[in-house]
């Protein structure tokens, strides 16, 4: 049986006493309704590392654990994939970084475009990045990930073209290039994602100006929160760890 799984934001080490935070001991006494001497895994998220932990005691004071065992550190990815995202509505945003994140992105940055129907600014904006890294978080908790992906803080699509990066593929139906006319990256890669509605035409050209490369995924115009995910897991299954 697997054994529950969580992220700490802690230093951890074997041997090391600790206090689990407040939402891991609420989940653990009121969800999973566990008991001192049961087993549990933790990671930092930082160090590549599961640390499998003795709980110590469980009551509604405090949970506290032991740690007994640690993993390997968890190896670089052969491919690095970044996202850059139009921000979409509600589930769908969440969805598409949930599953981003079960797919192996390495970095996710929200973006602002001229068809975004979300506005965000100030402490509504925070509280979304807030919630968006919660996402990641769990995903991360449930595909057994090691390394939490880095959200960088959501910007306009115009600030983030003025340094893309390197081969970034701009994701356009118009397009007349696919995935596997697209060379073997060396180690990195990103998509670029445009939000429901997709990018206009003065947002494609800017892109194109920028030096992104446009492709497209088959016949068919995908959805906001459908067309990472197929773009992740094609790149994943041509050059990444789908192999």
């Amino acid at each position: 049986m697997r054994l529950p799984r969580n992220w700490v934001p802690d230093h951890l080490a074997v041997g090391l006493d600790l206090q689990l935070p407040s939402g891991v001991s609420r989940h653990v006494r009121q969800v999973l309704r566990m008991q001192s001497g049961q087993d549990i895994i933790l990671f930092n998220g930082l160090d590549g590392r599961d640390y499998r932990a003795r709980l110590v005691q469980v009551d509604k004071k405090r949970v506290s654990a032991t740690i007994t065992g640690a993993t390997e550190a968890e190896p670089p990815p052969r491919l690095s994939i970044r996202l850059a995202l139009g921000i979409s509505r509600g589930e769908r945003m969440d969805l598409a970084i949930q599953k981003s994140v079960e797919l192996g992105v390495q970095q996710i940055t929200p973006l602002f475009s001229e068809r975004t129907q979300v506005r965000l600014t100030g402490q509504r904006r925070d509280k979304r990045m807030q919630h968006w890294q919660g996402v990641i978080i769990s995903a991360c908790e449930q595909s057994g990930r090691r390394r939490i992906p880095e959200l960088h803080l959501a910007e306009n699509l115009s600030s983030w073209l003025k340094q893309p990066g390197e081969n970034v593929l701009f994701m356009d139906p118009e397009a007349d290039t696919g995935l596997s006319d697209i060379a073997r990256p060396d180690s990195t890669l990103c998509f670029l994602v445009g939000p429901e509605g997709g990018f206009s035409q003065e947002e494609r050209k800017a892109a194109l100006a920028a030096g992104c490369r446009a492709i497209r995924l088959g016949p068919r115009i995908l959805r906001t929160e459908t067309a990472p995910l197929a773009a992740i897991a094609a790149a994943q299954t041509l050059w990444g760890d789908f192999l």
